[in-house]
């Protein structure tokens, strides 16, 4: 029969017990010294046979004291910053944002703080270098219904309003037909500035996934600050910067989605509607916004259920 020695013991145990102050600590991985490894995989010898033959005596040698576990600490958890970024659009629904409730004054201050900034924004230079104005947005900051559009046209770039050309004179005829004016909502683009347009005299085009991607950080904060209960996305080009989606406006509009936790419903860009006169497609339009005021719990009267509807 063999029996561990008393110094083996020791050590065995003084590693245990420092191993369980580690573990409670939260610390998973313990390196050690080469030394140390081998001192673990050394087998204790065996002792003396348990009736051992008498031996001679022998000066008494000292116990070796176990060397010290080397104290691991946990590593220091980085804390997580409280805002979330997130990436530009997703193939399927954003996540909420969080935001936190801000008074009166100080929802007005962080607005203007906002707009300083983007109006001072140069990170797409040839955007900037070709532009007349910044447009940032307009409307009620308050808003319970907010509209986004892809961005500032022409007479936007001009007047540095979002949505006042003739698409955004018939955006001001469908809102006042749901009851509410102009300043009861609130208006924006994906893109703050005109896209450019080397070499033509007239005309617009299409915000690339680039500058959409640059600018949106913009509408992210618009839409935290402002907390609307519904969006309205105008046209296939704001619902691909909002969802990432680019399936087609046709498919998509009507069906409810989400961004960042707020129900959003798209629908036809009002310059498809002056481009196609046709009653049913604005009948469609129309549905849209009969989803969004029963979303909002607005009142609609039988009038309003009936307009574009044949004779």
């Amino acid at each position: 029969m063999f029996a561990m020695s008393d110094a083996y013991h020791e050590l065995l145990d003084a590693t245990i017990q420092q191993l369980r102050e580690l573990k409670s600590q939260g610390v998973r991985f313990v390196p050690l010294s080469a030394e140390g490894l081998a001192a673990l995989n050394e087998n204790p010898r065996p002792a003396a046979k348990a009736f051992p033959a008498p031996q001679p005596a022998a000066q008494p040698v000292p116990k070796p004291v176990p060397a010290p576990m080397p104290r691991v600490l946990p590593k220091p958890v980085e804390a997580k910053p409280a805002a979330i970024e997130y990436s530009f659009g997703s193939p399927d629904e954003t996540p909420a944002v969080v935001a936190p409730i801000l008074s009166p004054e100080a929802k007005t201050a962080a607005f203007a703080e906002l707009r300083q900034r983007a109006m001072a924004c140069v990170k797409c230079a040839h955007l900037a270098s070709s532009r007349k104005n910044v447009v940032f947005g307009v409307g009620n900051i308050d808003a319970q219904l907010m509209f986004v559009g892809e961005a500032p046209g022409a007479d936007e770039d001009v007047q540095g309003e979002p949505f006042v050309g003739k698409a955004g004179q018939l955006l001001t005829k469908i809102i006042q037909a749901t009851g509410l004016q102009r300043g009861d909502v609130y208006i924006a683009n994906i893109l703050k500035c005109r896209p450019d347009t080397p070499g033509q005299t007239a005309g617009n085009r299409r915000p690339t996934p680039e500058e959409m991607k640059t600018c949106i950080p913009y509408l992210h904060e618009q839409i935290d600050l402002i907390r609307p209960k519904v969006l309205v996305a105008l046209g296939a080009t704001a619902v691909e910067g909002l969802l990432g989606k680019t399936i087609g406006i046709t498919r998509l509009r009507g069906n409810w989605h989400t961004y960042r936790g707020i129900p959003l419903m798209p629908t036809y860009h009002p310059a498809y509607l002056l481009r196609n006169q046709a009653m049913s497609e604005k009948r469609r339009v129309w549905e849209d916004m009969l989803q969004v005021m029963e979303k909002l719990g607005m009142p609609i009267s039988e009038k309003q259920r009936n307009y574009f509807t044949k004779g």
